[in-house]
């Protein structure tokens, strides 16, 4: 019998299927036989002669076929499996098939079953890397056959999409918890697999530029379904447990064997427990070289594949240092942090105008606030930035602090209104790193002054109850760079000394009703707070293009509201030796705002950040998004008194006199010689005693859970197009938008 009939046979017996009201008696072999005829049916015939559409018509109309349908074959058995556990462990088994998904070691062929559940899984792990050191020969079959195999995982693991997000994250999985428990024999050498093939890809072209236009590249879809395969799998709410970090002696193993055994998730617990130097060392370069993939595109274009999964790498990299402390340590161990760093920095700057990307955007932030808790990573921003990306931005010499502060200084003044949430993030982080900084470039000394300007106007100060946070952030990284790196920031302390007035004018804000209702009305006619004038913008980097808006009509999916930032980060106090330790919010002194609420929820109960346009534009009014808010002189004193200005004021005090008496000694106009002074310059005994380092570091918490978990099944809905397995579906975990 030819293909094409037994196709043609296939197709009539789904549409028997489709359109019989009455149940099918499961005897009647005759029917069900022509499902299991043996036609050689690719993956895209049966999308092509099952049509979703028609398969959930049977599911709605004739539950009953459709369940006996899945069990044909099965006998019914009152001690049987539930047929969703017998899937999951068919399919873990089938990817360690000889000659199906994996060489076969034996001469010859597996033909009875059993010896498919007798073989060591452990000795077929896909790929050299954690834990295994042999790299099996590359075979385009077994690639595909576990790329549809993983494609079915994830189609499994899916029912997350059909469950409206909740911030009780407690709700796991029962589809994922089963396949990472004990009773898949597969875990371990599974999870190996799938984080092996993902970190030793290299889409290169095997280190041949431009050999990827020779050969189709088969490798990459197998890559981007075991890094989706992955993040779904270690969805695990980490704040919820005590953390799965163990901090063991490092034995032979390549997993921790010391108690305590950590989450019942399988995947979890081994990543969690991955401790020798050169796994971590693997999977870093790994991660790395593929984060880096579209930046090598920018200035070598075409010479390596382009890959597309880059959201899915940046979740999987968050994961791993969440999840396992030594990893965050050894990647803060050396420069390698730059490594990711800097394609983060690109991602943020090439996405800031894209509100399609607003999710790439947060997870680029949320691992920068992750890593700026560390001292080391604040350290290792001294490092000389030599790598020319092109980045829109404008063109300086320094170190990888200033590519940092230029970088958010964009994406504030120059982002989409969506983006004012992460401000309070962005300027965390700078405040995290600043008492380490060791010497910041003129350009972003300049950018710093220039947030200060913007974020100082009465008119912001005065229009949502949140906005004097981000002066108390900034005259924070003033205060650190001040009293911690005084010599060596020069450049910074010019710029305080030529913009002093913004000081000033803080010092000296109204607080009477008349002014701030003054100061309300200056309101700019467009919404956005910050002008992009002043800001002494030089020319920006030679080749890059400008950061472009989602082209209309671009899907996306919803995100849920982040936490604020006093859910997201606890304070640490860095002591004289470099350690810290916890501040309990009772031992603070009480801040005069209470709480820092978070800036996309004025006071709201917890919420998705979906169909709120309306939000945006309010968050910038006077009323706030409950719209009973207006600010009041009590308000306004509540805060000012609290401004830390001293430091700012004395260093003013002892230096401003001195650099105009230059001035008018030597007729000066000349910054290089304002500069040389200040320089040599110390004020060392005139300043106030330093203030304790306060440090505001990433702590887990449900809510943040709760968004990877929206934003990583958005984003695993979105590229998964062929087959477009989830389109049309009654999804409820976000809604899908077009721009």
């Amino acid at each position: 019998m030819g293909s094409a009939d037994s196709k043609l046979n296939f197709r009539k017996a789904v549409i028997q299927l489709t359109t019989k009201t009455q149940p099918v008696e499961a005897t009647d072999d005759a029917f069900w036989d022509q499902f299991w005829a043996d036609t050689a049916t690719s993956v895209q015939d049966v999308f092509a002669l099952v049509p979703a559409a028609e398969i959930r018509a049977v599911r709605e109309e004739s539950p009953s076929n459709l369940a006996t349908l899945c069990y044909k074959g099965d006998e019914d058995d009152e001690n049987a499996r539930p047929l969703a556990e017998s899937l999951l462990l068919a399919v873990a088994d089938l990817l360690f098939c000889p000659d199906f998904t994996v060489q076969s070691h034996r001469r010859s062929t597996v033909d009875t079953a059993e010896d498919i559940h007798s073989i060591d899984s452990c000795e077929y792990i896909w790929e050299a890397g954690v834990g295994f050191a042999h790299s099996p020969q590359p075979n385009y079959i077994h690639d595909l056959n576990r790329t549809e195999l993983l494609k079915l995982l994830l189609t499994c693991f899916s029912e997350a999409m059909y469950l409206p997000p909740s911030s009780d994250s407690s709700n796991t999985n029962p589809w994922v918890q089963f396949f990472c428990s004990t009773e898949n024999r597969h875990a371990l050498p599974l999870f190996t697999s799938l984080l092996n093939v993902v970190c030793a890809y290299d889409p290169v072209g095997y280190g041949i530029p431009y050999n990827h236009l020779l050969f189709s590249d088969y490798r990459e879809p197998l890559v981007e379904e075991a890094a989706q395969v992955l993040i779904v799998t270690l969805d695990y709410d980490s704040s919820t447990s005590s953390s799965p970090t163990v901090d063991g002696t490092t034995t032979g193993t390549a997993m921790d064997d010391v108690d305590p055994p950590g989450p019942d998730n399988l995947f979890v617990n081994y990543l969690s427990r991955i401790h020798r130097e050169e796994d971590f060392q693997f999977i870093l370069k790994g991660v790395a070289r593929l984060l880096s993939n579209p930046l090598v595109q920018t200035y070598l274009p075409n010479s390596a594949k382009k890959i597309q999964f880059h959201q899915e790498l940046l979740v999987l990299f968050w994961k791993l240092c969440d999840f396992n402390k030594k990893f965050l340590f050894f990647v803060l161990k050396s420069s390698d942090v730059l490594d990711i760093l800097v394609p983060i920095l690109y991602f943020l700057n090439d996405a800031r105008a894209d509100q399609s990307r607003v999710g790439l955007m947060h997870i680029g932030v949320f691992i920068l606030l992750l890593l700026s808790g560390e001292r080391n990573f604040g350290v290792r921003l001294n490092k000389p930035y030599s790598v020319r990306v092109p980045m829109d931005i404008p063109v300086f010499t320094g170190t990888h602090a200033d590519l940092l502060i230029i970088v958010f200084h964009k994406i504030i003044t120059s982002g989409h209104q969506r983006l004012q949430p992460l401000f309070d993030c962005l300027l965390t982080i700078i405040v995290n790193v600043s008492p380490y900084l060791k010497s910041l470039s003129m350009v972003a000394a300049n950018k710093l002054l220039h947030l200060l300007e913007a974020f100082s106007t009465t008119w912001f100060l005065f229009s949502a109850v949140q906005n004097h946070h981000l002066v108390f952030f900034l005259l924070e990284v003033f205060n650190n760079i001040i009293q911690y790196q005084f010599d060596g920031n020069s450049n910074l302390v010019y710029a305080v000394i030529r913009k002093r007035n913004v000081f000033h004018q803080l010092a000296n804000l109204p607080t009477d009703s008349q002014s701030i209702q003054k100061g309300l009305q200056r309101k700019k006619k467009s919404p956005e707070p910050i002008s992009r004038t002043n800001s002494q913008d030089g020319a920006s980097m030679e080749g890059s293009r400008p950061a472009a808006p989602a082209e209309p009509g671009t899907l996306k999916t919803s995100l849920v509201a982040t936490p604020g930032i006093d859910k997201l980060t606890e304070k640490s106090q860095v002591s004289e030796d470099g350690t810290m330790r916890s501040l309990e919010p009772e031992s603070l002194q009480p801040l005069p705002e209470g709480n820092l609420p978070s800036a996309a929820s004025d006071g709201e109960p917890w919420s998705g950040e979906v169909s709120h346009p309306q939000r945006d534009r309010r968050r910038l009014s006077s009323a706030s998004s409950s719209g009973q808010w207006s600010p009041t002189p009590d308000w306004v004193m509540s805060w000012k008194s609290k401004l830390p200005l001293q430091t700012i004021m004395r260093l003013l005090q002892v230096l401003v006199p001195q650099v105009e008496k230059i001035c008018i000694d030597k007729g000066l106009t000349d910054e290089s010689e304002i500069l040389k002074f200040l320089q040599h310059g110390t004020l060392v005994g005139l300043l106030p005693v330093p203030h304790p380092i306060l440090i505001r570091k990433y702590q887990a918490n449900s809510g943040t859970a709760m968004w990877f978990r929206t934003y990583m099944w958005g984003v695993i809905y979105l590229r998964n197009v062929d087959p477009p397995i989830w389109y049309d579906t009654d999804v409820k975990l976000f809604e899908i938008q077009r721009v």
